[in-house]
C-alpha cells in the first residue's frame, strides 16, 4: 500500500480505508468476515465526490458552456473509459485483491473493475482527508489535460463505429443488454457490440445509454490496433 500512495500522492492515515478501496466483493465473500468489507459502498460514494469535482471544474473552466453542454462533458470526462485509463496509468490492478475464481476470469484486467476502483479510492481519500485531497487527486489524474471550450463536441463512439463499420457494405452492428447490477438509485448495465453478430466489445454505464456507448468504444480501439 505504501507503493500505490507514492503513486496518488497521499498517505493515508486510516489504513483500513484504502484497503477496502482495493477489495473485490469476490474476495470479501471468500473471507467471510465481518472486517472484511468490498469497495462497493466506497465506489457509490466516490461517483458523487467524482461527479461534484467535475461540475464544478467545467462551471469554472469555460463558463460560455450552457447546461446541457456541461451534462454531456460530466458524463464523458467520469466515464468508464476515463476511469480505466486512469487506473492503467496508476496500475491499480496489481494492488487489487481478488477471490480465486474472479482472479482466474481476469478481473485484474476487467475496465468496469479498474473503473469503480478509481471511484472508491477516491471516496476513501475523502473521508480520510476531505474534500481538498479528493479534488487534488480528481484534478492530477482524471481531468488533467482535458481539453474543454465553448464549441467542444462530446465522444460520440457509436457514430464513429458506425461510419468506420459502414465503409464495408457488407457489414452491420448491433447492441445487445448482457447485465444489470446494483440497487434502483445506482444502476450499472452491461452491453455487447457486434459486428455482423461477433462480439467486438462491451461497456459498462449507469445508463443503457452510456452503457452502448462504452461499449462501441472498446470496440473501436480494437478495431484501430
Amino acid at each position: 500500500m505504501e507503493e500505490l500512495e507514492k503513486k496518488i500522492g497521499y498517505t493515508f492515515k486510516n489504513k483500513k480505508l484504502l484497503e477496502t478501496a482495493l477489495t473485490h466483493s469476490s474476495y470479501a465473500n471468500e473471507k467471510h468476515s465481518e472486517s472484511c468489507s468490498s469497495y462497493e459502498r466506497l465506489e457509490f460514494l466516490g461517483d458523487s465526490v467524482l461527479e461534484l469535482v467535475t461540475a464544478r471544474f467545467l462551471f469554472d473552466h469555460e463558463p460560455r458552456l450552457p447546461e446541457g453542454s456541461m451534462t454531456r462533458l460530466r458524463a464523458e470526462l467520469v466515464c468508464e473509459v476515463s476511469l480505466h485509463k486512469t487506473a492503467l496509468a496508476l496500475g491499480l490492478g496489481e494492488y487489487m485483491l481478488l477471490g480465486k475464481g474472479e482472479e482466474k476470469s481476469g478481473g485484474r484486467e476487467r475496465p468496469s473493475i479498474l473503473a469503480d476502483m478509481v471511484e472508491a479510492i477516491i471516496a476513501a481519500m475523502y473521508l480520510d482527508c476531505g474534500y481538498e485531497e479528493a479534488r487534488r487527486f480528481i484534478l492530477e489524474n482524471i481531468l488533467n489535460g482535458a481539453e474543454i471550450s465553448a464549441d467542444h463536441r462530446s465522444a460520440d463512439y457509436k457514430t464513429e463505429l458506425q461510419e468506420l463499420v459502414q465503409k464495408k457494405s457488407d457489414q452491420h452492428i448491433s447492441y445487445e443488454l448482457i447485465g444489470e447490477s446494483g440497487p434502483d438509485h445506482n444502476k450499472r448495465f452491461t452491453f455487447r457490440v457486434s459486428i455482423n453478430g461477433i462480439p467486438a466489445g462491451e461497456g459498462t454505464g449507469r445508463t443503457k445509454k452510456e452503457a452502448e456507448q462504452m461499449a462501441a468504444c472498446e470496440a473501436l480501439e480494437k478495431l484501430k490496433k
